[in-house]
């Protein structure tokens, strides 16, 4: 068994289930039922075909797998799927790329709200740039007075501190369930 690759197929859920029957039936598993069948048939055909056909290598693909999960997990993944507003199969590849790489991915809506963050502070400080020139020039005599200035302070804080919570909480969101381990 070294040597060997996983078969898997589509069947409609009548000719699964008649096929589940005979295997009991044979008191055999699934799996075993259908090794038979192959087996049989490449020997039905080696004594047709003397030739032996060269085997067929795997192709690179776009790597699909096919994972099974307790139905709990399986929840589990789409509340979180659907928290971030993402198909359960992107946040699944989301999750293994975030493993392998050492990386914790933003989501594409947690990207863009931190971008619009981003682009509010820009704003704020092309608006203090303008304040201050007009000052340096004389064409705002008085300038911003100390209230003015705690304002933009108190925004910039505020918006600090939501950066701050975004990235946070998207490594939360990624550790969240995971025990970390001595390793």
């Amino acid at each position: 068994m070294r040597d060997c690759i996983h078969l898997t197929t589509w069947l409609d859920r009548t000719s699964k289930a008649r096929f589940c029957v005979i295997a009991k039936a044979r008191g055999v598993s699934e799996s075993a039922l259908l090794r038979q069948l192959v087996e049989s048939t490449l020997t039905a055909t080696d004594t047709v075909h003397a030739s032996t056909p060269e085997p067929v290598l795997p192709v690179a693909s776009s790597g699909r797998i096919s994972v099974r999960l307790r139905t709990d997990d399986l929840l589990f993944l789409r509340e979180r799927a659907n928290a971030r507003e993402l198909p359960t199969s992107t946040y699944v590849s989301l999750l293994v790329r975030a493993h392998l790489r050492a990386q914790v991915p933003l989501p594409t809506a947690e990207l863009a709200a931190l971008k619009r963050s981003v682009a509010e502070v820009g704003a704020l400080g092309r608006n203090i740039n303008q304040i201050a020139r007009a000052v340096k020039q004389q064409q705002w005599p008085a300038g911003p007075n100390r209230s003015d200035l705690m304002v933009i302070l108190r925004a910039l804080e505020g918006l600090r501190d939501h950066f701050k919570a975004v990235i946070s909480a998207n490594f939360a969101s990624w550790d969240a369930g995971y025990k970390k381990t001595g390793r």
